[in-house]
């Protein structure tokens, strides 16, 4: 097939390329030993697995835990479930034989679902933030604030901010040539793709920064002032120990928001020239896999009243009735 290419010295040529039909994945070789490797990403993926379950499974089955807090914490559970098994099952077939190949359009899937679910989960937190800051700034409103509908709606903007904000930059990308089927990643992100193009993608590229600076430092800025606000009406109460539970309903969140913003926020808002060695994937690694198994232990071991379900849970037999019954906890 030819493509236009413009040299450096601004004249035009054409050139004969043949398109790909599959891409090769180089993967990222945590350890020389492939066997221990595939190992450890399997117990990964389990516990990611099995925390996120096991939040979905407390909040659906405890009375105690149906609140605006815990619906938006079960929507972020089933969005680390999605975002992990993007990633995590392709990386495991990597290490069988043949495993590395994934089709073209496999692969734009790959990096589509990937960047939605990214997008939709910056997006959650700053509504989760939103949610906190309406229940210690306005705790007499919050119940007739953050009603059912309302949490719908909330969670309907985040999906649909989300689709219609990569939407232009992925029919860009769908409709890009590819004429190298190396991609040096351990899945198909948006940068190695338009590496493999054959064309020139710099105006994408820059798209892409544009785009994910926008929707990062949007959500930030809404994360941000929702706690500032929080702190400032904190500070403002006069017991020690109203301070200290104001402070626990939102600790969990905002250490699962410093976890998600550090370890994003230098993989996307960033050039892609002067990177260190294999940056992306390590920065990918921690996005991709480390963060999503911390979410579900930071919120069951520092969150109060998930502590106190799971304790009843485990010691009452984990499908017992003797605890859903009509003890009432405040919907903050």
């Amino acid at each position: 097939m030819t493509f236009l290419h413009r040299s450096n010295d601004n004249t035009i040529e054409w050139r004969n390329t043949t398109q790909v039909a599959e891409f090769i994945l180089l993967g990222l070789p945590l350890l020389s030993n492939k066997s221990v490797s595939f190992l450890l990403i399997v117990l990964v993926y389990i516990f990611t697995m099995a925390g996120n379950v096991l939040i979905l499974f407390l909040v659906f089955f405890d009375q105690r835990l149906h609140s605006p807090m815990y619906f938006f914490l079960c929507n972020l559970s089933i969005l680390d479930i999605c975002f992990i098994s993007t990633t995590i099952p392709k990386m495991l077939h990597g290490y069988m034989p043949g495993g590395k190949t994934i089709s073209v359009p496999g692969c734009l899937m790959q990096s589509y679902s990937f960047f939605l679910l990214g997008v939709a989960n910056f997006l959650l937190l700053a509504v989760m933030s939103l949610d906190r800051y309406v229940a210690i700034c306005y705790p007499l409103h919050y119940a007739t604030i953050m009603h059912q509908k309302q949490c719908v709606k909330l969670i309907v903007v985040v999906w649909a901010g989300a689709f219609f904000s990569i939407l232009g930059l992925t029919i860009r990308i769908v409709r890009l040539p590819f004429c190298s089927s190396l991609v040096n990643h351990f899945f198909c992100d948006v940068i190695p793709l338009l590496r493999n193009s054959c064309i020139k993608t710099a105006a994408i590229h820059l798209q892409e920064v544009i785009t994910s600076s926008i929707i990062l430092l949007t959500s930030l800025f809404v994360t941000l002032a929702s706690y500032i606000n929080i702190v400032r009406t904190i500070l403002k109460i006069q017991s020690v120990e109203g301070r200290q539970k104001a402070f626990s309903t939102c600790s969990s969140h905002a250490l699962v928001v410093f976890l998600a913003y550090g370890s994003s926020i230098f993989s996307y808002v960033k050039p892609a020239q002067g990177q260190i060695k294999d940056y992306d994937k390590k920065i990918a690694l921690l996005t991709t896999i480390i963060v999503p198994l911390l979410n579900p232990y930071i919120y069951t071991l520092r969150n109060q009243k998930v502590r106190i379900v799971l304790k009843e849970r485990l010691l009452n037999g984990i499908f017992g009735n003797s605890f859903c019954t009509s003890k009432h906890i405040s919907v903050a």
